[in-house]
């Protein structure tokens, strides 16, 4: 019985020094706990991650200073169009981290007597990099890269209207690499707030100048198809049976085109070109000043020259209105010729033959005599008595046209100096032509035709036999031609 005691006693000291250990492991496990717990309440615990960068073990300012860090290599790499890449260093524009106190956040959110998690949990937070820099370093450091350079520069081009291959077309616009500097500011400034490390200019809008005029550029269009309708103009000038085509061939050769085949829009260039195109149209048509070859009644054959009867092209008139014509497109809209008269400024009798046509009057000067000719035939002839020789007062050979006819007309010479005239003469008909010469009665004569003009003519007019001229009345009318021939 005694032996038994003594082995329960000594189990009892075993028992009490696991007792004793024990409770040293637990205090110190608990010291030890208590402490990392203590480490803890300033520091992230092990497996924490922000932003990406290992935080473990470190206060909130030695992570933020971790985060910050990450500015220090910042390098924007610019790509510019047609030019190397250049990068921009974030230490040369200011840039740097600034903290907004999330950090600390996340560590105040932190539960210290849980840093055991650590061990087997990873905590992984993403705070807000607010990253600030100088806007004005930023600016210069833009205008230090070769694209800003204005050598390094090429302008853009336009679209533009060309004549190529025998036809007209639309050539593209180039882009050109001619920086807009605001835009291309503005774009760095939100590629390094956005905390971009590569930003290509080329893919910004607003860069880059753009080319004034586009390919699909409405007016553009409109001026290729003026430009395709000009090569299709066929204007046909109509001279009685005679014609002259002015086609779109013609008028391209009044273009101007630039090195590059671009169209160049020049009203006074193209006006010069149909001025020239009319001085020749009217050097080739007109009538007037021009001597004309005359079968007179009596079978003759004279030239005659006339400065104020036949057809005269009113250059001026035809000017603008050709120009016109050529600009607007409404000649050829319709896709048929258009046949047009020229803008006269005086017009004949006819444009088919003789200017003076198949009605006129003649006044055979050198024979004395004057002839009604009506659709060819002599239909009243007479006599007559034209301008004084002797006196100078020689009827002139021309051609001329009606001016008007007047019943009970007194003709009166120069005025003279005691406010009478050199004569007052009363006749029943009276036809001028030629200013102040014109056909008429001429009553105080007796004898008319022979030689009776070239001492005792007229001041000039054609004097008639008062019989025969009411019939001569009666037929003329305004306009008709008027044939004096020597």
């Amino acid at each position: 019985m005694g032996k038994r005691k003594e082995i329960t006693g000594k189990d009892n000291g075993k028992q009490k020094m696991w007792i004793m250990i024990t409770v040293i492991i637990v205090f110190f496990a608990m010291a030890g706990y208590a402490g990392m717990s203590y480490y803890y309440f300033d520091r992230f615990f092990r497996g924490t991650t922000i932003n990406g960068i290992n935080c473990s073990g470190k206060t909130s300012e030695e992570a933020e200073q971790a985060v910050a860090k990450k500015a220090e290599d910042y390098l924007l790499e610019v790509k510019a169009r047609k030019l190397k890449s250049q990068s921009i260093n974030g230490k040369l524009i200011g840039y740097r981290y600034v903290s907004d106190g999330s950090i600390s956040q996340y560590l105040d959110e932190q539960k210290p007597y849980k840093w055991v998690q650590g061990f087997w949990k990873n905590q992984n937070y993403t705070a807000k990099e607010n990253m600030t820099y100088d806007k004005m370093k930023l600016k210069e450091q833009l205008e230090k890269l070769e694209c800003v350079k204005k050598e390094n520069q090429i302008a853009p081009e336009d679209a533009y209207v060309a004549y190529k291959d025998s036809k007209f077309e639309i050539v593209p616009e180039t882009e050109g690499n001619t920086l807009d500097f605001n835009g291309a500011y503005q774009a760095l400034s939100e590629a390094v707030a956005g905390k971009k490390r590569t930003i290509d200019l080329n893919s910004c809008p607003a860069v880059y100048v753009k080319a004034a005029v586009m390919k699909d550029d409405p007016d553009l269009k409109n001026s290729l198809e003026e430009c395709q309708n000009l090569i299709q103009t066929k204007i046909v000038y109509v001279f009685g049976e005679e014609t002259v085509t002015l086609d779109g061939e013609e008028i391209r050769n009044w273009l101007i085109f630039d090195e590059r085949g671009q169209l160049q829009k020049n009203e006074d260039e193209l006006r010069q070109c149909v001025a020239e195109y009319v001085a020749q149209l009217a050097a080739t048509h007109d009538t007037v000043n021009t001597e004309r070859e005359f079968c007179t009644t009596s079978g003759r054959t004279v030239q005659v020259y006339s400065s104020v009867y036949g057809w005269k092209i009113d250059q001026a008139g035809e000017i603008a209105a050709l120009t016109e014509l050529i600009q607007s497109g409404s000649a050829w809209q319709s896709g048929d010729s258009a046949d047009r008269e020229p803008v006269y400024s005086q017009v004949a009798a006819s444009r088919t033959g003789s200017d003076w046509g198949k009605t006129y009057v003649q006044v055979d000067l050198s024979g004395q005599h004057v002839y009604m000719i009506k659709d060819g035939a002599a239909v009243w002839d007479a006599p007559c008595v034209t301008g004084n020789v002797s006196k100078d007062y020689t009827t002139p050979a021309g051609i001329y046209s009606l001016t008007y006819k007047e019943k009970d007309r007194i003709l009166r010479g120069k005025k003279l100096e005691n406010g009478k005239y050199e004569y007052e003469t009363h006749v029943d008909y009276w036809m001028p032509f030629n200013g102040g010469i014109g056909l008429h009665d001429a009553p105080w004569r007796s004898k008319f035709g022979g030689t009776i003009y070239q001492t005792s003519g007229s001041h000039g007019c054609v004097n008639l036999p008062p019989a025969s001229v009411p019939a001569l009345y009666d037929m003329l009318y305004k306009g008709i031609p008027v044939i004096c021939t020597p």
